[in-house]
């Protein structure tokens, strides 16, 4: 039954695999977008963790502080009874007194051992911070690299690949051809333009030199 569960597993986890494989030839950025937000998700969980060992630590530091305190203020008490000859009175507030500085005593590990916890929290929550800041350049840098791999892509296959090109090489000769005739067009109104405007001076000039001849 166990070696069943196992090929079971195996057989699941290589199906698992093998779709990642797929996913990651099919967009690799988009797998890795998806592997940063859960790199995210962990950097909150260790954030959150962070917060939470803070308050224990604070919490720790106030019952250490209380229990320090208040076995202090039995001892004082136990020696008021002492010289008092309340001898009960003493019994109990040596007892307090004892059970107060053993409290004291192991809430001073426990502050001790949750200050190395957070500090340990600390710096593994800083490295993480900087390891997916890192990894979103990375991803920046993919990502440039990636458009300019599309972009040579689509450059040769306009400029070299038959199959593909014999379209978009046609439309470059229809925008240059279309260029050509406005600029044929432009050309000629202007030259006629030109012409025209040159004639009519003559004509002018040649009504002219008539009327002055008559005259």
């Amino acid at each position: 039954m166990t070696n069943l569960f196992t090929r079971i597993k195996n057989t699941v986890l290589a199906d698992i695999n093998e779709v990642l494989e797929q996913k990651e030839k099919k967009n690799p950025i988009a797998l890795l977008n998806q592997y940063l937000r859960e790199c995210e998700l962990e950097t909150e969980k260790v954030r959150k963790l962070l917060e939470r060992q803070y308050s224990l630590k604070e919490e720790f530091n106030r019952e250490y502080r209380q229990a320090e305190e208040l076995a202090g203020k039995r001892k004082r008490q136990a020696e008021i009874a002492s010289q008092a000859g309340e001898n009960e009175l003493y019994l109990f507030a040596s007892q307090e007194q004892a059970n107060y500085e053993d409290r004291a005593a192991r809430l001073k590990d426990a502050l001790n051992q949750a200050i190395q916890q957070l500090a340990d929290l600390e710096r593994k929550y800083e490295e993480m911070k900087h390891k997916l800041k890192d990894m979103h350049i990375r991803r920046m840098e993919l990502m440039g690299r990636e458009n300019m791999t599309r972009a040579e892509v689509k450059m040769n296959q306009v400029l070299n690949n038959d199959t593909y090109s014999n379209q978009s090489y046609s439309r470059f000769q229809e925008i240059e051809s279309y260029l050509d005739r406005l600029e044929h067009q432009v050309n000629s109104s202007y030259h006629r333009s030109t012409i025209d405007a040159r004639i009519s001076q003559i004509e002018k000039d040649m009504k002219n030199k008539e009327t002055h001849s008559i005259s």
